[in-house]
Parts: C-alpha cells; structure tokens; sequence
C-alpha cells in the first residue's frame, strides 16, 4: 500500500522554570494514499482533447469561411470576425447544453440552435472548398467541425445522469421558485424607481417659488418676502390672510390659526402679521 507523509502542528506542554507554556510541536506521521480514481482520470483527458479539438475546429473553420469571405469583402478584418460567428455560435449553443443538462425540456432549444450553427458551418467550409478547387478539403474541414460537436454531445450525455419523473418535477417546482422571486425583485425594484420619480414629480409640481414683492407693498429686503410655498390647492400665505381679512379676521393670533387651518401646515406668525398691516394699509 502505497503512504504518503504529513507533517502536523500541535500544542504540547513545556516547562521552564517552574512555569508551564503551550508551545507548538511539528510531528511527522505517515497516512495510506487513496487508490488512483482512473475514471476521472480518463473524463479529465477526454475533456482535454475535446477542448484541444475545438480550438482546432475554431481556427480551421475561421480560416476557411474567412478566406471564402474575403471574396467578396475586401476588409479582411472584418471578414474573418464574421467568419468566427460561424463556429462560436454552436459552441456558444453547447454552453447553454451544460448549462441545462439536468432539464429535458430547456436543452433542446439550445441543442436545435447548435445543429442549425453547425449546419451553417459545415456548408459553409464545403463551399470554400468547392470555390478553391479543393472540395475534398473542404469536406474534410466540415467533419471536423461535426466530429467535435458530436464528441460535445457524447460527453455532455456522460455527465447528465437521468431524473427519475418525481424528481424532475421536483427540481423544476424549486428552479421556478427560485425564478419567480428573482422576478418578484426585479419588478419591485422598477416599481420603487418609478414610485420615486412619480413622488418627485408631485412635489415639484406642488411647490413653487413666489416671484417675490407684490402691490401690497412687502418689503424685498425681509427674509420672507423672496419664498413663499404653495399648498397642494394653490393657495398662498398671502391668499389665505386676504381671505381671513375679508372674512372680518383682524387679529393677528385669530389670523394665524384660520391660515394655519387653509394652508394645511404652521404658518409663520410675523408673515402672516406683515400681510395684516400691509392690508390695514390699503384699506
């Protein structure tokens, strides 16, 4: 049986001088190695040169489908960027396989995809083959591209081990809770954005800023005679006194409630006393 050896840290007593201390101690102890896993050992290598295979497959058809482009673009740039659309779209398609590998119903939209890429793909090389008098190249070149897709297929059924009917169902009960709350928060977080700016909206639309001294006669140089907010009626601070005044108010306390009352919010006594004497003016 084969060992390995570990080195390990403990805490030990040790004393001097009549005083004990925990110290660290390293010992050494020799521990049975586990039996190689030659079944990962083998998935590891097979996912290594399906790798390698489509990064050949990726170069190959670029190449090609590039080449048959250039034909008729004269940007090479921008040829063989269209080019790599070709063979990146099933293998982008393939992602999405893995992605869903445990769900029948949601891996066939993106294996469908991936044929139809891989389609496109193949004729495409076979046509650069033909065009360059060389379609047996050309063929050649097409399999690559579906050898390395089957080999994905093969590998990908490897590793997506069935579900049982129960357990499927299970799975896609929990997998759309899960969706459902990630949608639940999306939603909430666009309604509290548009609650905000419709909140924002109403109270710039409810307060506004007075154009300043009127024929009353305020005087421009008080600090209230620059600003005066408006309730949500339209009323100012000014308006509710006139009306107070017209109502037989002349008292500066009896005044202030009935404003207070109109406007919905304390108003400001010394305002509400200017506006008085400006009107005892007038009259």
């Amino acid at each position: 049986m084969r060992t390995r050896t570990i080195v390990e840290t403990r805490r030990v007593p040790h004393t001097v001088d009549g005083e004990t201390l925990l110290i660290d101690e390293e010992h050494t102890r020799r521990v049975p190695l586990p039996p190689r896993d030659w079944d990962h050992i083998v998935l590891t290598s097979a996912l290594g040169v399906i790798v390698l295979g489509l990064g050949v497959v990726i170069v190959w058809s670029t190449a090609s489908i590039g080449a048959l482009l250039t034909r008729a673009i004269d940007e090479p740039v921008i040829a063989y960027a269209a080019a790599s659309g070709f063979v990146l779209g099933w293998i982008v398609c393939m992602a999405f396989e893995w992605l869903a590998r445990y769900d029948p119903l949601r891996v066939r939209r993106p294996r469908r995809a991936g044929h139809a890429f891989l389609a496109s793909d193949m004729a495409a090389v076979c046509v650069h083959g033909y065009v360059a008098d060389s379609l047996k190249v050309g063929v050649i070149g097409a399999v690559l591209s579906g050898g390395a897709k089957w080999l994905w297929t093969l590998a990908l059924d490897h590793q997506a081990a069935p579900l049982d009917t129960r357990t499927q169902q299970w799975v896609t009960v929990k997998r759309n809770e899960a969706g459902g709350r990630l949608a639940l928060a999306a939603v909430r977080r666009q309604l509290t954005r548009a609650n905000s700016r419709a909140a924002a909206e109403e109270a710039a639309l409810r307060t506004t800023v007075a154009a300043g001294p009127d024929q009353l006669g305020d005087d421009t140089d008080s600090e209230d005679a620059d600003i005066l907010p408006l309730n949500p009626s339209g009323m100012t601070v000014k308006d509710a006194v006139k009306t107070a005044w017209d109502s037989g108010i002349r008292e500066k306390a009896a005044a202030t409630r009935y404003v207070s009352r109109a406007m919905g919010r304390a108003a400001s006594p010394e305002t509400v006393d200017r506006y008085l004497r400006a009107l005892k003016v007038g009259a």
